[in-house]
């Protein structure tokens, strides 16, 4: 299948390079400020009132946030360790598999951080039915709605 555009492999992976790194500018600065939050919360007065099921909600979330940027900041590892190396159709693969990974644990990360603030906010359950909601919505948004578009493309094609 063509790519349309007519543009050597090298070529190809430059601008796909290019493309990941501006995608992954705005995956990251959010990231950053939620974990940058995260980090704050344990230092608040109100923090030593959480019970030991919000605390260790609070710990996995600290831990999946810090895993997020981890996934999320190592496509930029992954390309300095290798660059000279002629492997950068190589590096926007697995660059780009980081990314979606990284995807995946942003969106449990922005989940655990909703249950957390939903569950101090609302004291029921009421909190669960909204992160599952919200879950829902970030799936559609982040992963179903692309394969849609490429599917009736691959249809279409």
């Amino acid at each position: 299948m063509g790519t349309g555009r007519t543009e050597t492999r090298e070529e190809r992976a430059d601008r796909q390079w290019s493309e990941l790194l501006q995608e992954l500018r705005v995956a990251q600065t959010g990231v950053q400020v939620l974990f940058a939050f995260l980090l704050a919360v344990a230092f608040q007065a109100r923090f030593e009132e959480l019970g030991s099921t919000d605390r260790t909600i609070y710990v996995v979330t600290v831990v999946l946030a810090a895993a997020t940027a981890a996934a999320l900041i190592g496509p930029v590892s992954y390309h300095r360790l290798l660059t000279g190396r002629r492997l950068k159709p190589q590096t926007v693969v697995w660059a780009s598999r980081l990314t979606v990974l990284g995807l995946v644990l942003l969106l449990c990360t922005m989940c655990a951080a909703l249950l957390l603030v939903l569950r101090v906010a609302l004291h029921d359950a009421t909190a669960f039915w909204l992160i599952a909601a919200m879950a829902v919505w970030f799936v559609l948004c982040w992963f179903v709605f692309p394969v849609l578009a490429l599917i009736r493309d691959t249809r279409a094609g």
